[in-house]
């Protein structure tokens, strides 16, 4: 597992707490570093290292204050070319290969990207030794992301996994109740996916004849705006010049 900025060592020594916690408990567990405040193990050894988390000796994690759901798609990847812009109109051009335009296996071959595309992200409280610390796990199957359910460590863990199943797809095994919870029950696809289409894929109509609401294949034709340029009062400016 690469680590991007920080070495183990160097994130270590910066908190003994942290330092005493990972010596103590986690030696045997392969882990990398991606932040100051984060770290990374392995899908495998989830639920080893949560439990862990919340009842070792030396820190107890009480709280799971949030999971951040990520789709790692076009990652670090801009929209737009504006290194040749000018004083004298909207020059900046869109690119070919911006968002939604190719797929996650295409695009992580020319950029730096994650070696998977989902991850989760817990964010850990301990109340009593006041100290926050952010656990990553990546799902190892881009097309079936998948990970244990927390809920049987944090209670907390319930909606939250509710919450990045209905919004990005990824499902946690053996969850007591895996429904979506923002989204209608009959949404089809997981709207914060960077594939998702805007427009999405149905909408909702009241049918007169039925009485009552129905889903019908979404009606708005796509598109993609591209901001047109007038550059006619910039070349008679510089004939006049």
């Amino acid at each position: 597992m690469n680590s991007q900025n920080l070495t183990e060592k160097s994130f270590i020594e910066k908190n003994n707490f942290l330092k005493n916690l990972f010596k103590n408990n986690f030696t045997r567990y392969k882990c990398a570093f991606e932040d100051n405040d984060e770290v990374v193990f392995e899908s495998n050894d989830f639920l080893e290292v949560m439990t862990i988390m919340q009842n070792n000796n030396d820190i107890k994690f009480e709280t799971l204050i949030d999971i951040i759901a990520v789709d790692y798609s076009d990652y670090g990847i801009s929209e737009w070319n504006s290194k040749n812009a000018n004083n004298k109109g909207y020059s900046r051009g869109i690119k070919k290969d911006s968002s939604g335009r190719y797929t996650y296996e295409t695009s992580k071959t020319h950029f730096n990207q994650p070696r998977k595309r989902f991850a989760a992200i817990y964010n850990l409280l301990s109340v009593s030794s006041n100290e926050r610390l952010k656990v990553k796990f990546y799902c190892e199957d881009d097309e079936n992301p998948s990970l244990p359910t927390a809920t049987s460590i944090w209670a907390s863990a319930d909606w939250y996994e509710r919450e990045a199943y209905d919004l990005l797809g990824i499902v946690f095994i053996n969850h007591p109740d895996l429904r979506r919870i923002l989204t209608d029950y009959g949404f089809i696809g997981h709207p914060l996916r960077k594939d998702f289409p805007l427009i999405g894929n149905v909408e909702v109509n009241y049918d007169l004849d039925k009485e009552r609401v129905v889903y019908q294949p979404v009606t708005i034709k796509p598109r993609v705006l591209i901001p047109k340029v007038i550059r006619e009062v910039a070349d008679k400016e510089d004939k006049n010049a």
